[in-house]
């Protein structure tokens, strides 16, 4: 008789458990994903029909594959239009729902927002109500959007009161020697690989400006540690490729947790990743203090009230955001200004002959660069065309109200950096074409809503490798352009491709000359 009451309170837990599971899969599904579509429908806002699990990643993915084809040409383009080539279907949406529309990923509700007051609201908001995406937060590994820097989440609340954005703007202040001996050692490889060459040579550029951003900031985050540093950014760049494959299914249910082949490889690789880093903190501890960036994090975090294993995340994250801001985005900015600067050779020869004037033979600093009008006009009009980073995306973790939306909790809003860097409206008909002309009068003059141009991010939540990666470019290219001429290699083919960052897809083929 025990038995059998025993088995009945087995299977009357059990039929509960399933019951109650089966009713929160329905909730996250269905029912949740409905009632903020509704909230929403009601408010007037439309968007193209959802389809069960999926929202309508399978529209996007289809869209996705026909333009990339579509915008492959060899050579250099005549029209940049990043949208167009890599998220061709929100420019479809925008004319069928206007430019604040709602669609899904997966059972992930996002709310489009083109609407430049709306942005500016999104965009300024410090409220810690509106945060970094769930699903970001969920899957650090995944490196998705802008990454801890460019959120509030609780990480970003963690590096508001721990680290502050002074002391990385400190340490970029003493990273210029850094950045000269980088940019001087890539030089002299590409001398002797023209040399070689007969005095012209065709040189693929991507994997040299990655190997000039690794050096710089693995020397300014590792210290003395920086072979492991480079090990640590080249484990973090497959993983990037690995995240960026799955950038549409983020927001199926459940999809991070299956063990397919793609998910076991990048838990492995964060497993990896994480111990390195790991490594190199304790060989810190035990050979003394090293004047570096992961310095400043293990000081920040070792002031705080952290958990150890929330002091472990926080570095690990943070060098994770280091590699992100530091090295990624401004080995591939680097890579699409010399691309325009090669296929304008105008726009070359006059920011060659400004650099000559100013450096007079020695090598750019962070004072000789700021006298560089040109060439900050040249690399901002690259940054409005390829943009890093492809949209701004926020989550409400509150209900919120942004214009006359009233945003319900658990919708993420999505500022599309491509469409707002780029728009006629906003930029003039020349909008899509390379013009660094437009900035003479700086970012304000530039174009109908300055707010709106975010390479970095914008406002109180801008990225804050931002100093860091423009002295970077403005030092390597200066240097470049004082000891090169570049131009178009017939081996190029234009196709921009999200990484999650935009990049070349078959990389930037270049006729490398010495003056």
């Amino acid at each position: 008789m025990a038995i059998q009451i025993l088995w009945k309170l087995f299977i009357s837990t059990a039929v509960a458990a399933v019951l109650w599971l089966l009713f929160r899969l329905y909730n996250a599904v269905v029912a949740q994903p409905q009632k903020l579509r509704s909230t929403l429908r009601r408010q007037g806002l439309s968007g193209p029909p959802p389809t069960f699990l999926l929202g309508n990643i399978l529209e996007m993915k289809r869209a996705r594959d026909a333009a990339a084809k579509a915008a492959t040409v060899v050579g250099p383009p005549t029209s940049h239009n990043c949208e167009a080539a890599l998220l061709p279907f929100f420019d479809e949406w925008r004319k069928q729902y206007g430019n604040v529309f709602m669609f899904s990923l997966g059972n992930t509700q996002i709310v489009h927002v083109t609407e430049p007051e709306m942005v500016r609201e999104i965009t300024t908001c410090t409220s810690l109500d509106l945060g970094k995406p769930t699903y970001q937060a969920k899957d650090r590994g995944s490196l998705l959007g802008q990454g801890i820097l460019t959120s509030n989440g609780p990480h970003w609340v963690h590096q508001r009161k721990i680290i502050a954005p002074e002391l990385y703007m400190d340490k970029v202040k003493g990273m210029v020697g850094l950045i000269q001996d980088s940019t001087v050692a890539l030089l002299e490889t590409w001398k002797s690989i023209v040399e070689a060459g007969g005095g012209l040579a065709d040189i693929k550029i991507d994997q040299h400006m990655r190997s000039f951003s690794g050096d710089v900031i693995s020397r300014a985050c590792f210290g003395s540690n920086y072979s492991k540093g480079e090990e640590i950014f080249l484990k973090l760049r497959v993983l990037q490729e690995s995240a960026s494959k799955k950038i549409l299914i983020t927001g199926v249910p459940g999809i991070r947790h299956f063990p397919t082949k793609s998910n076991r490889e990048a838990w492995a690789l964060e497993k990896e990743i994480k111990a390195l880093i790991l490594n190199v903190v304790k060989e810190r501890n035990e050979a003394g203090v090293d004047k570096d960036l992961l310095q400043k994090v293990l000081e920040g975090a070792n002031e705080s009230d952290l958990s150890p294993d929330s002091v472990d995340r926080f570095v690990v994250d943070n060098c994770k955001n280091i590699y992100l801001a530091g090295y990624e985005t401004t080995a591939v900015s680097a890579t699409w200004c010399l691309m325009l600067l090669a296929s304008n050779p105008q726009w070359q020869q006059q920011i060659r002959d400004e650099i000559v004037g100013i450096c007079k033979g020695q090598i750019p600093d962070s004072e000789t660069v700021r006298k560089m009008k040109l060439l900050t006009m040249a690399i901002n009009e690259s940054l409005r065309l390829y943009p890093p980073v492809c949209v701004v995306s926020r989550e409400a973790l509150k209900d919120m109200k942004f214009g006359t939306l009233n945003v319900p909790k658990g919708v993420n809003l999505w500022a599309l950096v491509t469409n707002l860097h780029t728009n006629p409206e906003i930029w003039g008909a020349n909008s899509y074409q390379f013009n660094p002309a437009r900035f003479a009068n700086g970012i304000t003059g530039a174009c109908k809503f300055p707010h709106l141009y975010m390479p970095f991010g914008v406002g109180p939540r801008v990225c804050l490798g931002q100093n860091l990666a423009l002295l970077e470019l403005k030092i390597l290219i200066s240097l470049i352009l004082s000891r090169f001429t570049i131009s178009m290699s017939p081996k190029y083919v234009h196709s921009p491709l999200l990484n999650l960052v935009i990049e070349p897809r078959y990389g930037v083929n270049l006729l490398i000359k010495e003056l």
